[in-house]
């Protein structure tokens, strides 16, 4: 059977060049990159090499970088250690309410302490309103959060000038760039941010292994303690060959950004044209242009989302109904209800995102398929019925 992948934001294949590089640190230079001697200091040689691969990237300057278990784990980073550093100042969060689970839950557990998060509204195609944001900022706000670009439905939100807006206030700002660095150009400084977050498994690096950009002179208080790894700032043994994997990613996408950003907008506005075209009763999710160059979803009315993505795999074809980390929830995409859509219609939610192995004929071949399974499924839909 012929086999699509189509769910690139979950989740990426490890580059085979990427393997290569890693491949010596797990048997020839395995040493623990804290030790002194020889075998520890090519270790820790190779991690210093990778962090500036990394800060070069996005603008930021190597001892700005924190090694992390992934976009998880900076995320929390962010957000707590503010949090927790700047209790005596405020107690107060901005942020929104289609942020990752990572973010969100995050803010969740901080609002259980005490702390009060402001979930700013966004509009019918995701967007966060700027104004919004100075509007909400009080004496107490010690930290604003905003996604770069959300996962789900792709939308770019104005980072640059929410950036300019905390900047005016003095107040830290954190973006979660896990979905854009490494497939856009990310600037830490011309996005106005103190705090980003990244994850290599979403750019073909290894998974396991992530970093939090922290602007030099923002206070973050560590939450993992033991030792002194990551300058005092991340305790743990780092993963020495995920980190070098990370690197080599990183390498290679500043290579084919520019290539791969033209061929991957164009199978993206392939798809949605033609799914737009060939399914009636479909809506676009998150905005048309202010949009990840690879990300299609769309809801499709008077049928379940999860029943497209089941017929889909029969036909060889891999998607998602949304987020991976709300795969298994039964629950309507919570940043797709944010949009304004009823319940049934973000039930009826599907999830495309394309990546290096796709083609135009994977588009022709969605296409194809797709059309046919929505028809079968309406033939058989409670929901069309009780319409008629």
């Amino acid at each position: 059977m012929r086999r699509i992948y189509l769910d690139y934001a979950a989740t990426t294949p490890t580059h085979p060049e990427v393997v290569k590089a890693m491949l010596p640190y797990f048997t020839d230079v395995f040493g623990n990159p804290s030790s002194i001697y020889s075998y520890g200091q090519e270790a820790k040689g190779a991690i210093e090499e990778a962090r500036s691969k990394v800060a070069d990237l996005i603008g930021a300057q190597s001892e700005e970088l924190v090694f992390t278990s992934g976009g998880t784990e900076a995320d929390n980073f962010a957000i707590k250690g503010v949090a927790y550093t700047n209790e005596h100042k405020g107690n107060h969060i901005i942020t929104t309410p289609i942020e990752h689970h990572a973010g969100m839950e995050t803010c969740k557990s901080l609002e259980r302490r005490g702390v009060r998060v402001t979930y700013l509204p966004v509009d019918e195609h995701g967007l966060v309103d700027p104004d919004n944001v100075r509007r909400a900022i009080t004496d107490k706000t010690i930290l604003i959060s905003v996604m770069h670009a959300n996962n789900e439905m792709g939308t770019i939100e104005p980072i640059a000038e929410i950036g300019k807006i905390a900047r005016e206030a003095r107040i830290y700002f954190h973006t979660d760039a896990v979905q854009t660095v490494g497939h856009i150009p990310v600037d830490v400084n011309e996005l106005g941010v103190d705090l980003l977050s990244m994850s290599a498994h979403k750019l073909y690096g290894p998974k396991g292994v992530g970093a939090l950009y922290v602007r030099g002179g923002t206070k973050l208080l560590p939450f993992m303690h033991g030792g002194e790894q990551e300058r005092r700032r991340r305790a743990s043994t780092e993963n020495v060959p995920g980190i070098v994997g990370f690197g080599r990613a990183i390498e290679l996408a500043k290579q084919e950004m520019d290539e791969e950003a033209e061929r991957l907008t164009y199978l993206r506005d392939q798809l949605i044209k033609g799914l737009l075209e060939r399914i009636d009763h479909i809506r676009l999710n998150g905005h048309l242009t202010k949009r990840l160059l690879n990300n299609v979803n769309v809801s499709v009315d008077f049928v379940e989302g999860e029943s497209m993505l089941l017929n889909l795999d029969l036909e060889g074809i891999c998607a998602s109904t949304g987020s991976a980390c709300s795969s298994s929830s039964l629950e309507p995409s919570y940043v797709l209800l944010a949009l304004g859509l009823s319940p049934e219609l973000a039930h009826g939610s599907l999830r495309f995102t394309l990546g290096r192995e796709n083609t135009s004929k994977d588009i022709d071949y969605v296409l194809e398929v797709l059309p046919k399974i929505v028809a079968k499924l309406r033939a058989m839909s409670p929901l069309l019925k009780s319409r008629r």
